[in-house]
């Protein structure tokens, strides 16, 4: 596929699909998906990066959050399903953002996380604040006012508090004295923009 899909559309026909079939899946996902549903950028998306999966309840909100490897193979065939009639890449739904798992996620992300339904799809987003703290993380990685995180950090507008929180959790992540100069022009940019 040449041109980037509506992530909603997708998201919604493989709610329907888990939904014909009786399933139910829920998955926390971040990135140009997670910004879209909460309304902080209006941009076409390539694929849906999913950092967690979490268990559906008959009554409330999924829980039990976890890594999301492997997919529960109810939505791996739905995806596919849905990739194919999109004509999406076959790995549009990817797990490639759990391999934050392994460093850590930002303190409190799973009580913050926000669910939207789609049929028999639960999909959680991250509250704003983690959304900063994995936007500076990707910004640092990707230098530069043009790059795509960089300028969602700037769309999520953030204060100098949770700018600084945010540089704490990745000098964690990372505690190269490189990170540490890039992450101080990253926030030094954010905060002349913002002003």
């Amino acid at each position: 596929m040449d041109t980037p899909f509506q992530l909603d559309k997708a998201l919604q026909g493989v709610g329907e699909l888990l939904a014909r079939r009786g399933d139910e899946a829920a998955i926390v996902v971040v990135g140009g998906t997670a910004l879209n549903l909460l309304g902080v950028v209006e941009r076409y998306t390539r694929d849906v990066d999913v950092l967690a999966l979490a268990t559906p309840r008959p009554r409330g909100e999924p829980n039990d959050v976890r890594a999301p490897d492997p997919l529960p193979s109810a939505l791996r065939d739905a995806a596919a399903t849905v990739a194919r009639d999109l004509r999406l890449p076959p790995d549009w739904l990817n797990t490639v953002a759990g391999a934050q798992w392994k460093t850590g996620l930002p303190p409190g992300l799973v009580d913050r996380i926000q669910w939207q339904r789609f049929g028999g799809l639960w999909v959680g987003l991250p509250h704003r604040l983690d959304m900063i703290h994995f936007k500076l993380y990707a910004a640092a990685d990707d230098i530069g006012t043009k790059s795509r995180h960089y300028q969602d950090l700037v769309a999520l507008a953030p204060t100098s508090a949770e700018l600084e929180r945010a540089r704490m959790w990745v000098e964690d992540q990372d505690p190269s004295p490189d990170i540490a100069h890039t992450l101080q022009r990253i926030i030094a940019l954010v905060q002349t923009e913002n002003r």
